[in-house]
């Protein structure tokens, strides 16, 4: 981002994750409490992150793998006779997904619930943040119209 931006930049989808990354905007007065909210973001991000990286490399390996041995199964390849990329029916994928998801459904609870205690974490900091501000502009306001 430019020097002069007092925003949070947010980028193009990352080719693992599929998520798009954010360069968090650091004010030069940021005081404990702002830093502490933006590196809960940015943790949270990272996490998220390398959850969906993970996820996705996984997801995508064991796809492959399954409409290799269903194909293999069936005595075709990989590639038909006009080179094309060989694929399954809706019905034999529903099979894998299926599979996918019930194999991996502990990882997501497990991600799920770290997503909200994360997520209340940035909320409640939010709050602070929003608090405090509110609090400095009052003090601000009241010293300026009654001095």
């Amino acid at each position: 981002p430019p020097a002069h931006s007092r925003n949070d930049w947010i980028g193009p989808p990352d080719k693992h994750s599929n998520l798009r990354p954010v360069i968090f905007y650091v004010p030069p007065e940021e005081s404990a409490l702002e830093r502490r909210l933006r590196e809960a973001r940015q943790e949270a991000q990272a996490c998220d992150q390398r959850f969906w990286a993970g996820h996705n490399r996984a997801f995508s390996q064991e796809k492959e793998e399954f409409i290799f041995s269903r194909l293999k199964a069936k005595g075709l390849e990989m590639r038909d006779e006009t080179g094309q990329k060989a694929t399954l029916n809706a019905e034999e994928m529903a099979d894998f997904y299926k599979d996918f998801l019930s194999k991996n459904f502990r990882k997501h609870m497990q991600y799920n619930r770290d997503w909200y205690k994360r997520n209340f974490t940035i909320t409640f900091l939010m709050g602070q943040v929003a608090l405090v501000r509110a609090l400095r502009w009052l003090r601000w306001k009241k010293k300026n119209v009654g001095g």
